[in-house]
């Protein structure tokens, strides 16, 4: 009842006033009249030479306005149309009406489409639904809930299904949580919670904003007779997007038991599960499933599965997929380019570029130069970086971004060009965000500038003061600098603003399941096992030259217990037990949630060379690729 009192109170607030006319609502100007048009300039219109005019609505006259409405691109030239129509045609009846009324608003002429809106005596459900549907679809959630309160208090007037849809829509898109439930409310009240296409929208919209037990629960509610291929599609969706894997897979065994059969959402759905469920498996049974249903021809699904091998540390795969798919578009193209930027291969970026502007015609946008550029900063190409910023607008007309000048600060910041990354940030079109100071502290990091990196911390502080990473890589270099009160000051600071680091865990895949491991983790079946082998290979590398780094501990102890605090860390575990069990032929693939640390980069570098494996790590920012003692990363991440 509580929340249906916040909505209802906020929508209100959001109306500002109770319903009134639309003609109140949007006052026109006062001594507006549309131009009335000369028959010389009728004339003049290729698409009007039209025989003397009747008034019967279904002359053939009447399609040929039509057409006519529907290729006008300007105003004027809509009010000609309109002129024509009050001279031959009742435009306030029925459907010329509804025509005029979009053809109004798509050319942005609001005030003459409310004009007309306002002056049709007989609108039905159809009229105000394409009302509605219009400021839905435009995003313009104000107006669209004003038109739909006015719908309601007509009580001649039954509203429909499509007047819902196009209103939770509205909210979905604005993120309007209060207003969803105002919607559902009324959904309820009017008896709409019956109509299988308002349930399904609400199901969408719940999900959409996080809350997964009421789609659920408006799920579970509806009759097993009456759920629709939609039905099941939104709940496997819901169960993807809030990063439920398990629970979409046994919502689509649950699917396939009722009779439905997947098709391309349900698809794409499973596709996005499986990004938060690093089984590769799984992926290939599903690609297997693509193949046999004869999905492969769907650029959608194949572009998602090729982003989705790049993601599981798979570019050969993803190489594979991107062969098979016969017509690639823009987005496959941007998927492939990101690929080779998230796995640190800029020289195959560049190249791939190049090839598709060339011989493909592709033409870049703010997205395409992102990824490239991205590339570029995560192989060290800064020749290569600083071309491709200069000519994203002199050759392409593509304004730069901050996501575009973020990759320029990593990548000036990599050859240890500090102040021009400084001075790039300075000169910046708008206000820096934490995206470009983090990289720029990530610099400074690497190359131990304390006076700029406490500078770049600071702002980002500002910027978030809720993020542990800020606080942690200000620390960290605190402590590697030996300013222990420093780096003590920045704890103290951490903890007055409660602020937690969350714990590190890495993933590894074995045996069609994940298997996940903490710092100093006692917990697998195996430990014993795992332990002894972590100190097997850590002699190993010991013995060929590997030092242990331990900047990452932010505590003043002893280096003996710092290396001990150190050689416990998940991707280190998660190592030994990938060395027991996985195939020597097959790549270890590690997921981490948080980014790899100094020393366990080193580790995964010495074991590669001495195990003669190749070692795949995904952080939280990219992949690392380690082999024969050497990382796709130059060492700089």
């Amino acid at each position: 009842m509580f929340r249906l009192f916040q909505a209802t109170l906020k929508t209100c607030m959001l109306l500002r006033h109770p319903p009134k006319p639309l003609a109140l609502l949007f006052p026109l100007f006062s001594h507006y009249s549309p131009p009335t048009p000369t028959y010389s300039s009728l004339l003049s219109q290729p698409s009007l030479q039209f025989h003397p005019f009747s008034t019967h609505p279904y002359h053939p006259f009447l399609s040929t306005l039509l057409l006519a409405l529907k290729s006008s691109s300007s105003v004027s030239f809509c009010r000609i149309i309109h002129a024509h129509v009050i001279k031959s045609l009742d435009y306030r009846d029925g459907f010329i009406g509804d025509q005029l009324v979009t053809r109004y608003l798509k050319t942005g002429a609001t005030q003459d489409a409310y004009f007309l809106f306002d002056e049709m005596p007989d609108k039905d459900v159809v009229s105000w639904n394409s009302l509605v549907s219009w400021f839905s679809k435009s995003g313009q959630l104000g107006y669209c809930l004003s038109v739909f309160c006015e719908m309601k208090s007509d009580s001649e007037l039954k509203l429909n299904d499509l007047t819902f849809i196009s209103v939770i829509s509205a909210c979905v898109y604005e993120k309007a949580r209060c207003e969803g439930y105002y919607v559902h409310c009324c959904a309820v009240k009017l008896g709409m919670v019956f109509e299988v296409k308002v349930v399904n929208a609400l199901i969408n919209m719940y999900g959409k904003f996080g809350f997964v037990e009421s789609s659920f629960d408006l799920f579970w509610e509806m009759p097993e007779s009456e759920k629709s291929m939609v039905s099941w599609n939104s709940i496997v969706a819901v169960c993807a997007q809030n990063g439920m894997h398990n629970e979409a897979f046994r919502c689509f065994d649950m699917m396939r038991v009722n009779g439905f059969f997947l098709d391309e959402a349900t698809m794409v759905s499973l596709l996005q599960a499986c990004e938060n469920l690093p089984l590769g498996r799984l992926v290939e049974a599903l690609h297997g499933v693509i193949f046999t249903c004869g999905l492969d021809e769907n650029i959608t699904i194949m572009t998602t599965l090729l982003n989705l091998y790049s993601k599981l540390g798979r570019l050969s795969d993803s190489l594979e997929v991107f062969a098979e798919i016969q017509k690639p578009d823009k987005v496959t193209w941007t998927a492939m380019l990101a690929g080779y930027a998230m796995h640190g291969r800029g020289k195959e970026a560049t190249e791939f570029f190049e090839r598709i502007v060339r011989e493909e015609g592709m033409e870049p946008d703010h997205v395409t130069f992102t990824h490239l550029l991205s590339a570029c900063s995560h192989s060290g190409l800064v020749k290569e970086g600083k071309y491709y910023f200069q000519v994203m607008y002199d050759a392409y007309k593509v304004q730069p971004g901050m996501d575009h000048y973020s990759c320029m600060v990593d990548l000036l910041g990599r050859c240890g060009l500090l102040n021009d990354a400084h001075e790039l940030i300075k000169n910046m079109p708008f206000e820096p965000n934490s995206g470009v100071w983090g990289a720029l502290l990530g610099a400074c990091r690497v190359h131990r500038n304390i006076a700029l990196g406490k500078e770049s911390a600071e702002n980002l502080i500002a910027l978030d003061p809720s993020d542990p990473r800020n606080y942690i890589m200000l620390s960290n270099m605190y402590s590697a600098a030996g300013l222990w009160s420093d780096a003590s000051k920045v704890r103290t600071l951490m903890k007055s603003n409660v602020i937690t680091r969350n714990p590190g865990c890495s993933f590894i895949e074995h045996g069609n399941k994940i298997h996940r491991f903490v710092v100093d983790d006692y917990t697998h079946p195996d430990s014993h096992r795992i332990h002894k082998k972590l100190e097997e290979v850590m002699r190993k590398i010991q013995e060929v030259g590997f030092v242990p780094e331990t900047e990452s501990i932010l505590h003043d102890v002893d280096e003996d217990v710092k290396i001990d605090m150190v050689s416990k860390h998940s991707e280190k575990i998660a190592l030994a037990y990938g060395l027991l069990v996985c195939s020597a032929d097959m790549p270890l693939v590690i997921m981490k949630n948080l980014r790899i640390c100094r020393d366990c980069h080193n580790t995964a570098k010495f074991v590669s060379m001495v195990e003669k494996r190749t070692i795949i790590v995904r952080d939280a920012k990219r992949f690392h690729q380690f082999s024969d003692g050497l990382c796709s990363c130059g060492d700089y991440w």
